[in-house]
Protein backbone atom coordinates (compact mmCIF):
# COMPACT_ATOMS: atom_id res chain seq x y z
CA UNK A 1 0.00 0.00 0.00
CA UNK A 2 1.31 3.46 -1.08
CA UNK A 3 1.77 6.47 1.70
CA UNK A 4 -1.08 8.86 2.05
CA UNK A 5 1.19 11.75 1.02
CA UNK A 6 -1.67 14.01 0.43
CA UNK A 7 -0.98 17.97 0.57
CA UNK A 8 -4.11 19.88 0.46
CA UNK A 9 -3.79 22.95 -2.50
CA UNK A 10 -4.64 26.54 -0.71
CA UNK A 11 -3.67 28.51 -3.85
CA UNK A 12 -5.18 31.79 -2.58
CA UNK A 13 -4.37 31.29 1.55
CA UNK A 14 -7.90 30.56 2.43
CA UNK A 15 -6.80 29.42 5.71
CA UNK A 16 -6.79 33.19 6.89
CA UNK A 17 -10.51 32.91 6.69
CA UNK A 18 -10.67 30.12 9.51
CA UNK A 19 -10.55 30.44 12.80
CA UNK A 20 -8.43 28.21 14.66
CA UNK A 21 -11.16 25.62 15.34
CA UNK A 22 -11.95 25.22 11.83
CA UNK A 23 -8.29 24.47 11.40
CA UNK A 24 -8.00 21.78 13.79
CA UNK A 25 -11.50 20.06 13.28
CA UNK A 26 -10.27 19.88 9.58
CA UNK A 27 -6.79 18.62 10.63
CA UNK A 28 -8.12 15.99 12.99
CA UNK A 29 -10.14 14.41 9.57
CA UNK A 30 -7.13 14.80 7.45
CA UNK A 31 -5.20 12.99 9.68
CA UNK A 32 -7.83 10.36 9.90
CA UNK A 33 -8.54 9.81 7.09
CA UNK A 34 -4.54 9.22 6.06
CA UNK A 35 -4.08 6.93 8.86
CA UNK A 36 -7.72 4.87 8.34
CA UNK A 37 -9.36 5.20 5.37
CA UNK A 38 -6.39 5.45 3.16
CA UNK A 39 -4.65 2.25 3.48
CA UNK A 40 -7.96 0.25 3.20
CA UNK A 41 -10.40 2.21 1.00
CA UNK A 42 -8.70 0.70 -2.29
CA UNK A 43 -9.27 -2.72 -1.19
CA UNK A 44 -12.92 -2.16 -0.10
CA UNK A 45 -13.58 -0.57 -3.05
CA UNK A 46 -12.60 -3.66 -5.25
CA UNK A 47 -14.60 -5.73 -3.11
CA UNK A 48 -17.75 -3.34 -3.03
CA UNK A 49 -17.76 -3.43 0.54
CA UNK A 50 -18.04 -0.81 3.01
CA UNK A 51 -15.60 -0.80 5.70
CA UNK A 52 -17.81 -0.99 8.86
CA UNK A 53 -14.67 -0.51 10.89
CA UNK A 54 -14.42 2.97 10.56
CA UNK A 55 -17.89 4.43 11.73
CA UNK A 56 -16.57 4.21 15.58
CA UNK A 57 -13.50 6.58 13.57
CA UNK A 58 -16.12 8.81 11.46
CA UNK A 59 -18.29 9.24 15.46
CA UNK A 60 -14.85 10.55 17.29
CA UNK A 61 -13.93 13.10 14.95
CA UNK A 62 -17.46 14.39 14.79
CA UNK A 63 -18.93 13.31 11.37
CA UNK A 64 -22.17 12.28 12.67
CA UNK A 65 -23.70 15.34 13.46
CA UNK A 66 -21.16 17.52 13.63
CA UNK A 67 -24.06 21.00 14.07
CA UNK A 68 -25.77 18.78 16.27
CA UNK A 69 -26.29 20.87 19.80
CA UNK A 70 -24.01 18.51 22.45
CA UNK A 71 -26.82 18.18 24.88
CA UNK A 72 -28.16 15.84 22.04
CA UNK A 73 -24.19 13.63 21.43
CA UNK A 74 -23.29 16.60 18.73
CA UNK A 75 -20.43 18.25 18.61
CA UNK A 76 -21.91 22.02 18.63
CA UNK A 77 -19.69 23.03 15.45
CA UNK A 78 -20.62 25.59 13.05
CA UNK A 79 -21.29 24.84 8.99
CA UNK A 80 -17.98 25.83 8.23
CA UNK A 81 -16.87 22.78 10.18
CA UNK A 82 -19.07 20.67 8.79
CA UNK A 83 -18.08 21.47 5.63
CA UNK A 84 -14.40 20.64 6.33
CA UNK A 85 -14.79 17.39 7.78
CA UNK A 86 -17.02 16.59 5.13
CA UNK A 87 -14.36 17.67 2.63
CA UNK A 88 -11.68 15.65 4.44
CA UNK A 89 -13.62 12.94 4.12
CA UNK A 90 -14.40 12.98 0.70
CA UNK A 91 -11.07 13.30 0.12
CA UNK A 92 -10.60 9.80 0.92
CA UNK A 93 -13.89 8.24 -0.83
CA UNK A 94 -17.34 9.81 -1.36
CA UNK A 95 -18.90 7.03 -0.24
CA UNK A 96 -17.58 7.01 3.09
CA UNK A 97 -18.56 10.58 3.01
CA UNK A 98 -22.26 9.57 1.58
CA UNK A 99 -22.30 7.52 4.81
CA UNK A 100 -21.80 10.80 7.04
CA UNK A 101 -23.66 12.66 4.82
CA UNK A 102 -26.49 10.53 5.01
CA UNK A 103 -26.10 10.25 8.90
CA UNK A 104 -26.06 13.78 9.88
CA UNK A 105 -28.27 15.79 7.02
CA UNK A 106 -30.71 13.37 6.65
CA UNK A 107 -31.12 11.40 9.73
CA UNK A 108 -29.75 13.57 12.58
CA UNK A 109 -31.22 17.08 11.27
CA UNK A 110 -34.93 16.02 10.44
CA UNK A 111 -35.34 14.48 13.97
CA UNK A 112 -33.27 17.79 15.68
CA UNK A 113 -35.31 20.24 13.77
CA UNK A 114 -38.75 18.28 12.46
CA UNK A 115 -38.63 15.84 15.99
CA UNK A 116 -39.96 16.53 19.12
CA UNK A 117 -38.03 16.62 22.75
CA UNK A 118 -38.44 12.25 23.37
CA UNK A 119 -37.58 11.50 19.79
CA UNK A 120 -34.20 14.05 19.50
CA UNK A 121 -33.57 12.18 23.60
CA UNK A 122 -33.71 9.04 21.78
CA UNK A 123 -32.00 8.91 18.67
CA UNK A 124 -29.72 11.59 18.50
CA UNK A 125 -26.87 10.25 21.11
CA UNK A 126 -27.06 6.87 19.88
CA UNK A 127 -26.68 8.14 15.90
CA UNK A 128 -24.08 10.57 16.61
CA UNK A 129 -21.79 7.72 18.85
CA UNK A 130 -22.35 5.63 16.11
CA UNK A 131 -23.98 2.59 17.79
CA UNK A 132 -26.97 3.48 15.64
CA UNK A 133 -26.50 4.11 11.98
CA UNK A 134 -29.35 5.47 9.72
CA UNK A 135 -30.66 5.89 6.41
CA UNK A 136 -33.08 8.65 4.62
CA UNK A 137 -35.94 7.50 2.77
CA UNK A 138 -37.41 9.78 -0.04
CA UNK A 139 -36.46 8.43 -3.54
CA UNK A 140 -39.01 5.73 -5.18
CA UNK A 141 -38.25 3.50 -7.96
CA UNK A 142 -40.41 5.75 -9.96
CA UNK A 143 -39.94 9.10 -8.20
CA UNK A 144 -36.33 10.64 -8.29
CA UNK A 145 -36.50 14.02 -9.35
CA UNK A 146 -39.86 14.37 -8.55
CA UNK A 147 -40.29 13.22 -5.27
CA UNK A 148 -44.01 15.28 -4.56
CA UNK A 149 -45.53 12.03 -6.85
CA UNK A 150 -43.89 9.62 -4.29
CA UNK A 151 -46.93 6.82 -3.88
CA UNK A 152 -45.61 5.37 -0.83
CA UNK A 153 -48.43 5.98 1.86
CA UNK A 154 -49.78 5.46 5.48
CA UNK A 155 -52.64 5.48 7.35
CA UNK A 156 -54.21 5.98 10.42
CA UNK A 157 -55.19 2.79 12.28
CA UNK A 158 -56.17 3.98 15.37
CA UNK A 159 -53.26 2.93 17.81
CA UNK A 160 -50.26 2.83 15.12
CA UNK A 161 -49.88 3.75 11.45
CA UNK A 162 -49.98 1.45 8.53
CA UNK A 163 -47.04 2.16 6.46
CA UNK A 164 -46.71 0.73 2.90
CA UNK A 165 -44.60 1.46 -0.61
CA UNK A 166 -41.06 1.03 -1.63
CA UNK A 167 -37.66 3.46 -1.54
CA UNK A 168 -34.30 2.79 -3.69
CA UNK A 169 -31.39 3.89 -3.96
CA UNK A 170 -30.92 4.21 -0.38
CA UNK A 171 -27.22 4.81 1.20
CA UNK A 172 -26.57 2.73 4.44
CA UNK A 173 -30.22 1.17 3.88
CA UNK A 174 -28.80 -2.66 4.66
CA UNK A 175 -26.98 -2.10 7.96
CA UNK A 176 -29.21 0.95 9.78
CA UNK A 177 -30.55 0.47 12.68
CA UNK A 178 -33.53 3.60 11.95
CA UNK A 179 -35.09 5.11 8.53
CA UNK A 180 -36.28 8.29 8.46
CA UNK A 181 -39.26 8.08 6.02
CA UNK A 182 -41.23 10.17 3.69
CA UNK A 183 -44.46 9.00 3.14
CA UNK A 184 -47.94 10.51 2.01
CA UNK A 185 -51.07 10.01 4.28
CA UNK A 186 -54.55 10.12 3.22
CA UNK A 187 -55.04 13.68 2.35
CA UNK A 188 -51.30 13.22 0.08
CA UNK A 189 -49.97 15.21 2.54
CA UNK A 190 -45.84 14.57 2.77
CA UNK A 191 -44.76 13.47 6.39
CA UNK A 192 -41.64 12.04 8.04
CA UNK A 193 -41.77 8.95 10.08
CA UNK A 194 -38.87 7.25 12.39
CA UNK A 195 -38.84 3.17 10.71
CA UNK A 196 -36.54 1.06 13.40
CA UNK A 197 -35.02 -2.17 11.99
CA UNK A 198 -36.85 -5.18 13.33
CA UNK A 199 -40.43 -4.08 12.82
CA UNK A 200 -42.54 -5.96 10.82
CA UNK A 201 -42.95 -6.09 7.39
CA UNK A 202 -39.76 -3.44 7.00
CA UNK A 203 -36.86 -5.45 4.98
CA UNK A 204 -33.98 -3.64 3.39
CA UNK A 205 -32.27 -5.50 0.53
CA UNK A 206 -28.91 -4.38 -0.80
CA UNK A 207 -28.26 -3.27 -4.70
CA UNK A 208 -24.88 -4.63 -6.08
CA UNK A 209 -23.26 -4.43 -9.17
CA UNK A 210 -22.57 -0.96 -8.65
CA UNK A 211 -19.94 0.78 -10.61
CA UNK A 212 -20.11 4.03 -8.59
CA UNK A 213 -19.73 4.11 -4.90
CA UNK A 214 -19.04 0.67 -4.54
CA UNK A 215 -17.19 1.26 -0.93
CA UNK A 216 -20.79 2.48 0.08
CA UNK A 217 -23.71 0.42 0.74
CA UNK A 218 -27.02 1.10 -0.87
CA UNK A 219 -30.12 -0.82 -0.71
CA UNK A 220 -33.83 -0.59 -1.16
CA UNK A 221 -36.31 -0.03 1.62
CA UNK A 222 -39.61 -2.37 1.61
CA UNK A 223 -42.57 -1.40 3.80
CA UNK A 224 -45.27 -4.13 3.88
CA UNK A 225 -47.86 -3.22 6.02
CA UNK A 226 -45.32 -2.20 8.84
CA UNK A 227 -47.04 -0.80 12.08
CA UNK A 228 -45.25 2.33 12.84
CA UNK A 229 -46.04 4.05 16.50
CA UNK A 230 -47.72 7.23 16.53
CA UNK A 231 -45.14 8.63 18.79
CA UNK A 232 -42.27 7.80 15.71
CA UNK A 233 -43.89 10.52 13.76
CA UNK A 234 -42.08 13.91 12.87
CA UNK A 235 -44.44 16.60 14.13
CA UNK A 236 -42.88 19.54 13.64
CA UNK A 237 -42.63 19.90 9.72
CA UNK A 238 -45.16 18.45 7.05
CA UNK A 239 -44.97 19.04 3.11
CA UNK A 240 -42.27 18.72 0.55
CA UNK A 241 -40.23 21.36 2.18
CA UNK A 242 -39.25 19.00 4.82
CA UNK A 243 -37.35 16.70 3.08
CA UNK A 244 -36.17 19.27 0.86
CA UNK A 245 -34.54 21.11 4.12
CA UNK A 246 -32.97 17.84 4.97
CA UNK A 247 -31.44 18.12 1.33
CA UNK A 248 -30.11 21.27 1.45
CA UNK A 249 -28.49 20.59 4.28
CA UNK A 250 -26.74 17.30 2.54
CA UNK A 251 -26.17 19.33 -0.85
CA UNK A 252 -24.08 21.62 1.09
CA UNK A 253 -22.17 19.14 2.70
CA UNK A 254 -21.94 17.61 -0.67
CA UNK A 255 -20.66 20.94 -1.93
CA UNK A 256 -18.04 20.99 0.18
CA UNK A 257 -17.19 16.98 0.08
CA UNK A 258 -16.56 17.41 -3.70
CA UNK A 259 -13.64 19.67 -3.33
CA UNK A 260 -12.40 16.65 -1.32
CA UNK A 261 -12.22 14.22 -4.50
CA UNK A 262 -11.03 17.41 -6.76
CA UNK A 263 -7.59 18.03 -4.29
CA UNK A 264 -7.19 14.19 -4.45
CA UNK A 265 -7.59 14.22 -7.99
CA UNK A 266 -5.00 17.59 -8.54
CA UNK A 267 -2.71 16.45 -5.88
CA UNK A 268 -2.01 13.17 -7.31
CA UNK A 269 -1.90 14.34 -10.92
CA UNK A 270 0.63 17.09 -9.81
CA UNK A 271 3.22 14.83 -7.92
CA UNK A 272 2.49 12.27 -10.99
CA UNK A 273 3.41 15.13 -13.47
CA UNK A 274 7.09 15.63 -11.38
CA UNK A 275 8.01 12.49 -11.05
CA UNK A 276 6.80 10.32 -14.73
CA UNK A 277 9.93 11.27 -17.10
CA UNK A 278 8.79 11.26 -20.82
CA UNK A 279 11.16 12.30 -23.70
CA UNK A 280 13.87 13.25 -21.31
CA UNK A 281 12.01 15.31 -19.04
CA UNK A 282 9.20 15.27 -16.30
CA UNK A 283 5.72 15.71 -17.99
CA UNK A 284 4.96 18.59 -16.02
CA UNK A 285 7.06 20.69 -17.76
CA UNK A 286 4.82 20.25 -20.90
CA UNK A 287 2.88 23.13 -22.09
CA UNK A 288 -0.28 21.17 -22.13
CA UNK A 289 -0.01 19.40 -18.87
CA UNK A 290 0.44 23.11 -17.02
CA UNK A 291 -2.54 24.32 -19.09
CA UNK A 292 -4.14 20.78 -17.43
CA UNK A 293 -2.91 21.85 -13.88
CA UNK A 294 -3.69 25.52 -13.89
CA UNK A 295 -7.00 25.08 -14.83
CA UNK A 296 -7.42 22.42 -11.52
CA UNK A 297 -5.99 24.56 -9.16
CA UNK A 298 -8.05 27.89 -10.65
CA UNK A 299 -11.25 25.73 -10.69
CA UNK A 300 -10.73 24.44 -6.87
CA UNK A 301 -9.76 27.35 -6.07
CA UNK A 302 -12.93 29.06 -6.90
CA UNK A 303 -15.11 26.14 -5.28
CA UNK A 304 -13.17 26.85 -2.21
CA UNK A 305 -13.89 31.02 -2.26
CA UNK A 306 -17.78 29.90 -3.11
CA UNK A 307 -18.62 27.33 -0.32
CA UNK A 308 -16.45 29.05 2.36
CA UNK A 309 -19.14 32.43 1.82
CA UNK A 310 -21.90 29.74 1.64
CA UNK A 311 -21.08 28.59 4.91
CA UNK A 312 -20.64 31.99 6.19
CA UNK A 313 -24.34 32.61 4.88
CA UNK A 314 -25.65 29.46 6.63
CA UNK A 315 -24.17 29.92 9.39
CA UNK A 316 -25.72 33.31 10.22
CA UNK A 317 -28.91 31.20 8.32
CA UNK A 318 -29.28 33.53 5.29
CA UNK A 319 -28.18 30.90 2.71
CA UNK A 320 -30.97 30.03 0.24
CA UNK A 321 -31.71 27.00 -1.36
CA UNK A 322 -31.14 28.09 -4.73
CA UNK A 323 -27.25 29.43 -3.57
CA UNK A 324 -26.81 25.45 -2.19
CA UNK A 325 -27.94 24.00 -5.40
CA UNK A 326 -25.63 26.50 -7.48
CA UNK A 327 -22.91 25.45 -4.88
CA UNK A 328 -23.87 21.40 -5.25
CA UNK A 329 -24.07 21.86 -9.14
CA UNK A 330 -20.74 24.05 -10.17
CA UNK A 331 -18.45 22.18 -7.45
CA UNK A 332 -19.27 18.50 -8.72
CA UNK A 333 -18.98 19.43 -11.87
CA UNK A 334 -15.66 20.93 -11.26
CA UNK A 335 -14.60 17.61 -9.32
CA UNK A 336 -15.53 15.31 -12.21
CA UNK A 337 -13.90 17.38 -15.03
CA UNK A 338 -10.70 17.31 -13.00
CA UNK A 339 -10.78 13.65 -12.51
CA UNK A 340 -11.06 13.02 -16.08
CA UNK A 341 -8.25 15.42 -16.58
CA UNK A 342 -6.38 13.97 -14.17
CA UNK A 343 -6.88 10.39 -15.09
CA UNK A 344 -5.72 11.67 -18.33
CA UNK A 345 -2.14 12.63 -17.20
CA UNK A 346 -1.65 9.45 -15.43
CA UNK A 347 -2.26 7.39 -18.68
CA UNK A 348 -2.77 3.63 -18.10
CA UNK A 349 -1.53 4.13 -14.97
CA UNK A 350 -4.87 6.40 -14.04
CA UNK A 351 -7.15 3.41 -14.33
CA UNK A 352 -5.04 1.10 -11.62
CA UNK A 353 -6.17 0.79 -8.13
CA UNK A 354 -2.71 2.28 -7.45
CA UNK A 355 -3.70 5.83 -7.77
CA UNK A 356 -7.51 6.72 -6.26
CA UNK A 357 -8.21 8.72 -9.49
CA UNK A 358 -10.48 6.20 -11.66
CA UNK A 359 -11.98 5.45 -8.26
CA UNK A 360 -13.02 9.04 -7.49
CA UNK A 361 -13.90 9.57 -11.07
CA UNK A 362 -16.36 7.01 -10.80
CA UNK A 363 -17.97 7.82 -7.89
CA UNK A 364 -18.51 11.33 -8.72
CA UNK A 365 -20.66 9.65 -11.42
CA UNK A 366 -22.92 9.68 -8.78
CA UNK A 367 -22.16 12.73 -6.38
CA UNK A 368 -23.46 14.06 -10.01
CA UNK A 369 -26.61 12.43 -10.11
CA UNK A 370 -27.90 12.33 -6.39
CA UNK A 371 -29.63 14.62 -4.17
CA UNK A 372 -30.93 16.17 -7.00
CA UNK A 373 -29.58 16.08 -10.71
CA UNK A 374 -26.69 18.31 -12.65
CA UNK A 375 -29.84 19.45 -14.59
CA UNK A 376 -32.13 19.45 -11.99
CA UNK A 377 -29.83 21.92 -10.05
CA UNK A 378 -29.55 24.22 -13.38
CA UNK A 379 -33.12 25.05 -13.63
CA UNK A 380 -33.27 25.85 -10.04
CA UNK A 381 -30.97 28.37 -10.00
CA UNK A 382 -32.55 29.44 -13.48
CA UNK A 383 -36.15 29.77 -11.60
CA UNK A 384 -34.86 31.72 -9.10
CA UNK A 385 -32.75 34.39 -11.72
CA UNK A 386 -35.78 34.72 -13.83
CA UNK A 387 -38.79 33.51 -11.16
CA UNK A 388 -40.14 31.36 -13.89
CA UNK A 389 -41.02 27.98 -13.06
CA UNK A 390 -39.84 25.36 -15.88
CA UNK A 391 -40.91 21.98 -13.49
CA UNK A 392 -44.22 23.23 -14.47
Amino acid sequence: MKPDLFEAPDYYNLDDLLTDEHKLVRDAAREWVKRDVSPIIEDYAQKAEFPTQIINGLANIGAFGPYIPEEYGGAGLDQISYGLIMQEIERGDSGVRSTASVQSSLVMYPIWKYGNEDQRKKYLPKLASGEWMGCFGLTEPDHGSNPGGMVTNFKDMGDHYLLNGAKMWISNAPFAQVAVVWAKNEEGRIHGLIVERGMEGFSTPETHNKWSLRASSTGELIFDNVKVPKENLLPNKSGLGAPLGCLDSARFGIAWGAIGAAMDCYDTALRYSKERIQFGKPIGQFQLQQKKLAEMITEITKAQLLTWRLGVLRNEDRATSAQISMAKRNNVDMAINIAREARQMLGGMGITGEYSIMRHSMNLESVITYEGTHDIHLLITGMDVTGLNAFK
